[in-house]
C-alpha cells in the first residue's frame, strides 16, 4: 500500500476500477456519498458504516456491505469477491443517472414552488 495525495479526475475511474473495493468507514451523517456513488459507477463495490447517506447508496450483498463494525468491515473486505462488479454499475444507472437525478430535482423543486401541488411538465416533442 502507499500513499497517492491527491488524485486527478482523470486517474481516478482507473484507480476505482483496479480497487477490489473502496473502503467508507465514516462516523458522520455524510449528506451524500459522491466518492460511493463514482466507485460504484466504475464497478468497485462499497463498503461503509451504517451512516448518513450510505444506506440510500449502498445495498448490503448487492452493491456492497453495510457494516456496523470494524470487526464486519474485515469479514467483509474477505466477502467482496461476491459481489457482482455489474450490480455495482446498474444500481447507479439505476438511481443516479442524470436523467433521474434531473427528474428528483424537478419534483422537489416544483414540490416546493407549488406549496404541494403536483407539477405538470411537458417533455419535448410531446
Amino acid at each position: 500500500m502507499r500513499y497517492l495525495g491527491e488524485v486527478r479526475a482523470e486517474d481516478k475511474a482507473d484507480l476505482y476500477a483496479g480497487a477490489r473495493a473502496l473502503l467508507m468507514p465514516i462516523r458522520w451523517p455524510e449528506p451524500f456519498g459522491m466518492v460511493m456513488v463514482e466507485a460504484l459507477a466504475c464497478g468497485t463495490p462499497v463498503i461503509a458504516t451504517p451512516t448518513g447517506a450510505a444506506p440510500e447508496i449502498v445495498e448490503h450483498g448487492v452493491n456492497g456491505f453495510l457494516c456496523a463494525t470494524p470487526d464486519a468491515m474485515v469479514d467483509a473486505v474477505a466477502d467482496v469477491g461476491r459481489i457482482d462488479r455489474r450490480h455495482c454499475r446498474a444500481s447507479v444507472r439505476q438511481h443516479f443517472s442524470i436523467d433521474r437525478m434531473v427528474d428528483g430535482y424537478l419534483d422537489v423543486y416544483g414540490t416546493v414552488v407549488n406549496r404541494g401541488r403536483p407539477v405538470l411538465t411537458a417533455v419535448a416533442g410531446d
